[in-house]
């Protein structure tokens, strides 16, 4: 007898009795996989139903938080864990996922004394252990199990009753209630669901391990994403040392928030000055280098763009971005050749931001406009100064939010000038003491004054 199969969304899980081209739910295409029909073991049980109870007539209390002894994690999560959070923890493989919830889990123990439970479905105990030796990390507080049948972790979880669940990854765990593969779109829902509940149930913290795909994203159902309370990303390259820890999402935080970690030989490393880090090896006085004053959430950032600007060989032009959107670098170099006169189309241009850092905000445009021309000119900026502003294609430069925090951030590494947009000209600027602040409308008026 032929078994039945149903084909299924690898982006959003939606289902079908026959294979789609493209989505109806997501609209993307050739997303959709076949799965064997998943058939429950057991009957329906019928439950209560809820009552409704009135807004007035509810009660809160701000959720405790619990700090991990990691000021760079404690900042990412919004203030410490929530007891009862169900958070994920995505990055490419090697990245160091696993170094960093091992090593959240000797803070844990050593400094609140909670009790821990590391489910690891990919290694071995002996594996973890040796990790485990390097980075300093052993308590009995911490048990560990490797086990991939949802049931059996469950069960696990009833009897030990720990604080905090650490499952590494959602990728390799599979229920028995379901007969389609590990990793599959029904197993990752499946198994995510029951462990939201149990984290709600029992006010157990529970973090867990997702792998990526080659485009990035969280690997799995996007539904993956929507069910956990946190999304955090690991980021970085593989044969760098520093890594960036990023939350896409926080039910209990801000958003955006970034931590800064240094991979050592003896575990992850905090980074509490990104700022002096990445300007620590600057070099001054060179054209196309510009310090930029970037917001990541709340933390104000200084960060070095450099320009490359050559003829070009060939007949077109190329044009390459690193740590900035491409077709925004593209932009504003239109914006230099249409309204400054500059003649950039017969030039090759390279932009890059130093560190590894991506950075989205329009509040750098005006130092990539300006590494740009220096680069262009063969004429450096003064090293002294900090730019900041939005630039439009009008060529006017648009005020930017939060300008005395950036300032204040310019102020505390030494700098002695900053140029800030004439839009956020107030009083509170201008009562900073220690520090020039120039104002500028235009992009000609802000060149005229860098150059």
């Amino acid at each position: 007898m032929k078994s039945k199969t149903k084909f299924v969304c690898s982006e959003c899980g939606y289902e079908t009795r026959k294979w789609l081209g493209r989505c109806p739910s997501c609209l993307q295409w050739n997303t959709f996989l076949e799965e064997p029909e998943s058939e429950t073991k057991g009957n329906s049980v019928e439950r209560a139903l809820p009552k409704a109870i009135p807004l007035t007539e509810i009660s809160w209390e701000t959720e405790r938080r619990i700090t991990t002894g990691m000021q760079e994690l404690d900042r990412v999560l919004g203030g410490g864990i929530v007891d009862g959070s169900l958070v994920l923890v995505g990055g490419d493989p090697g990245i160091g996922k696993s170094t960093l919830l091992l090593q959240v889990c000797g803070v844990l123990s050593r400094n609140s004394g909670m009790k821990i439970l590391y489910v690891s479905g990919e290694e071995s105990v002996k594996q973890i252990k040796i990790r485990a030796e390097r980075l300093s990390v052993n308590s009995e507080n911490i048990l560990m199990v490797t086990e991939t049948c949802f049931e059996n972790i469950s069960k696990l979880i009833e009897e030990i009753n720990p604080h905090v669940v650490i499952l590494d990854s959602i990728q390799t765990v599979y229920s028995e209630l379901l007969s389609s593969a590990p990793g599959s779109v029904s197993q990752v829902r499946e198994v995510t669901g029951q462990l939201m509940r149990i984290a709600k149930g029992r006010g157990v913290t529970v973090f867990i391990v997702g792998h990526v795909t080659k485009e990035g994203a969280i690997a799995g159902p996007r539904v993956l994403e929507h069910m956990v309370d946190t999304v955090l990303y690991f980021e970085g390259e593989r044969h760098q040392n520093y890594r960036i820890l990023r939350a896409v999402k926080n039910r209990f935080g801000s958003t955006n928030e970034i931590g800064l970690f240094e991979m050592t030989q003896y575990g992850l490393k905090e980074v509490n000055n990104p700022s002096g880090l990445f300007l620590d090896s600057r070099a001054k006085d060179q054209p196309g280098s510009v310090i930029v004053a970037s917001l990541e959430g709340t933390r104000p950032m200084l960060l070095e763009i450099q320009a490359l600007v050559t003829p070009t060989v060939f007949g077109i032009a190329r044009r390459m971005a690193t740590g900035i959107d491409y077709n925004r670098m593209t932009m504003l170099m239109a914006v230099l050749e249409k309204r400054i006169g500059m003649p950039l189309y017969n030039h090759d241009a390279y932009v890059n931001v130093v560190g590894g850092i991506h950075i989205d905000e329009p509040a750098c445009d005006l130092g990539v406009v300006a590494s740009i021309a220096g680069s262009f000119k063969n004429q450096p900026v003064d090293p002294d100064i900090v730019v900041v502003g939005e630039v439009g294609l009008t060529g006017e430069v648009r005020p930017v939010n939060q300008a005395d925090k950036r300032i204040m951030e310019a102020k505390r590494l030494g700098f002695r000038k900053c140029l800030v947009p004439s839009g956020n000209k107030s009083s509170a600027l201008e009562n900073i003491d220690g520090i020039e602040i120039i104002f500028a409308g235009t992009v000609e008026e802000a060149l005229a004054y860098l150059f």
